[in-house]
C-alpha cells in the first residue's frame, strides 16, 4: 500500500485527510524505519507501515466522539496515537508508556494536539479524566482493562485493540469493580488484508473502585 491507496482506504473509515496530513504520514514512516536500523523500534516491515500501522491505527476512529479526550496506552513509537492525532485535529490525544526508547522517537515527530507520557500505567494518577481509552495488545485482555479503566471519565469509552483470539475471553473477564459495563464486540477487516480486529466495546458506567489498578505482578497473578 502506497501512500494514495492509503488516502483512499482511510475516506472509507469516514476521514478526509488532505495532502499535507498524508505528507506528514509519509514523513513519519520514513524516520520510523530509519530510526529502527538502530533503534528496533518495530517489527513490521516498511512496505506494511501504511496498512498495518497507520490504517490499523485508524479503524476505531469513528468510535471516537468529537473534541474527546483520548488515551493510548502503551504507544511504543506512537500507535495508535500518533494516526489518530494526525487524522484527527480535533482529538487532544496522550500517548503513555514507560518505554524512553520508544518515546524519544515519538518526542521527535510531536503533534500540537499530541501529548507524551513516560510513565507505567499501574502508577498514573490521571484518573476519570479522558473521553476514550485505547491501546494496541498491550497486555492479556483483562490486565489491559484493568489498567484503562481508572483513566476513562464516567460516560466514556473504553476501546481495547484485540485479535479474534480474545474472543472468548471477553465475556470471562469479571469488569464490575472497574465500573465498566461491556456494550458490544465489533469485528473489523483491515483493508485489502485478510487481518480482521476485535475491538470490544466498554461503557464506563460508575467509578472504577480503589485499589485498581493492582501493582503488575498481582494483575497479572490474579487476573480478573
Amino acid at each position: 500500500m502506497n501512500a494514495r491507496q492509503f488516502q483512499q482506504a482511510v475516506e472509507t473509515l469516514g476521514v478526509q485527510l488532505s495532502d499535507a496530513q498524508v505528507d506528514r504520514f509519509r514523513e513519519f514512516e520514513d524516520a520510523l524505519y530509519r530510526a529502527n536500523e538502530v533503534m528496533n523500534l518495530t517489527r513490521v516491515p516498511q512496505d506494511d507501515c501504511w496498512q498495518r500501522h497507520f490504517l490499523d491505527s485508524l479503524l476505531i476512529q469513528d468510535l471516537i466522539p468529537p473534541g474527546s479526550k483520548v488515551l493510548d496506552i502503551g504507544t511504543g513509537p506512537g500507535f495508535p496515537a500518533w494516526p489518530l492525532a494526525c487524522a484527527r485535529p480535533d482529538l487532544q490525544v496522550t500517548a503513555l508508556d514507560s518505554n524512553g526508547k520508544m518515546l524519544g522517537f515519538l518526542e521527535s515527530h510531536k503533534l500540537e494536539n499530541l501529548r507524551i507520557v513516560n510513565g507505567r500505567a499501574e502508577e498514573w494518577d490521571e484518573r476519570e479524566r479522558f473521553d476514550f481509552v485505547t491501546g494496541r495488545a498491550v497486555a492479556p485482555l483483562s490486565a489491559q482493562l484493568e489498567i484503562s479503566a481508572p483513566f476513562c471519565r464516567i460516560g466514556g469509552l473504553v476501546v481495547p485493540m484485540r485479535s479474534l483470539s480474545d474472543s472468548d475471553s471477553v465475556a470471562k473477564i469479571d469488569i464490575h469493580p472497574l465500573g465498566l459495563s461491556a456494550e458490544r464486540c465489533e469485528e473489523r477487516r483491515l483493508p485489502e488484508t485478510e487481518i480482521v480486529r476485535l475491538f470490544p466495546i466498554y461503557k464506563k458506567v460508575q467509578k472504577t473502585q480503589r485499589g485498581f489498578p493492582r501493582r503488575w505482578a498481582e494483575l497479572k497473578k490474579n487476573p480478573l
